[in-house]
């Protein structure tokens, strides 16, 4: 049963990952802090459980989503490859950062965030594209900053990276585009840092590597490569503005239901 959800949260995580540019990290992590909690797993664990493993499946919803938008000349990879260098050394320090919270803390701090991005999607607030693209430096200054904060939440930072390309005056699609790249290389460090950090953890379930649970990665990781070709598809085609509230009363429920528990 537990397998079949995982199935069918990859499912979500791949459209999201492509449509949005989000990674699908902003509804892995209540999903599995929800399933982790149903299943008995130890409540000091469970959420850096479910942030490391939100962050491992990323890997592999990112690289579909990629290839679709890279096939469509969407993705500016000289920002992508000055933003990696700050990227290397945010992620490791988020992980740390998060290592560092207790766990039901952590479920609060995700909680703010989730209602926070669900406001935003609602009412579609974006930056006026009001400065051009920083330089080398900037760029990798933005990019420690989306990797320490992405490392945090378990998110690919979409979320974060697509209104800063906004606002540097980068066309929409090519900003899902790229962020969808750019959450490569955050999900991989971040992964790997979460690994290493949660390996001589006491309490972790049967079939954990470190902070990072395998079954739920395996699950996730089937269904999400296949699905994300369709929503980079859908994100060259439709306005999703629609879709985009649903999926904010969805984030704002599961916001509010962390901050409240």
């Amino acid at each position: 049963m537990e397998f079949a959800l995982y199935l069918l949260l990859g499912a979500c995580a791949g459209v999201l990952a492509g449509l949005f540019g989000v990674g699908g990290g902003i509804i892995i992590v209540p999903v599995l802090v929800f399933s982790f909690t149903l299943q008995g797993f130890d409540a000091s664990v469970l959420t850096h459980l479910a942030v490391g493993t939100s962050l491992a499946t990323i890997v592999f919803t990112s690289i579909n989503a990629i290839r679709a938008h890279h096939r469509m000349k969407a993705v500016q990879w000289p920002v992508v490859g000055w933003m990696t260098l700050g990227i290397v050394v945010g992620a490791g320090i988020g992980a740390f950062t998060a290592s560092l919270i207790q766990g039901p803390h952590l479920q609060k701090i995700i909680g703010v965030f989730a209602v926070l991005v669900s406001v935003q999607m609602a009412l579609d607030f974006k930056p006026k594209a009001t400065r051009q693209v920083p330089g080398k430096l900037g760029l990798g200054v933005a990019g420690t900053v989306i990797g320490w904060a992405s490392a945090i939440f378990g998110i690919g930072g979409g979320s974060l990276t697509v209104p800063f390309l906004t606002w540097r005056s980068v066309s929409m699609q090519q900003a899902v585009a790229t962020s969808s790249a750019v959450g490569l290389p955050i999900a991989l460090f971040s992964a790997t840092s979460f690994m290493v950090l949660g390996w001589q953890e006491p309490g972790l379930p049967a079939h954990s590597f470190g902070f990072v649970y395998l079954p739920a990665l395996a699950g996730i990781a089937i269904t999400s490569m296949f699905f994300a070709k369709y929503g980079a598809r859908l994100a060259h085609k439709l306005s999703p503005r629609v879709l985009k509230r649903l999926f904010a009363a969805l984030l704002f429920s599961v916001g509010m239901s962390f901050l409240l528990s």
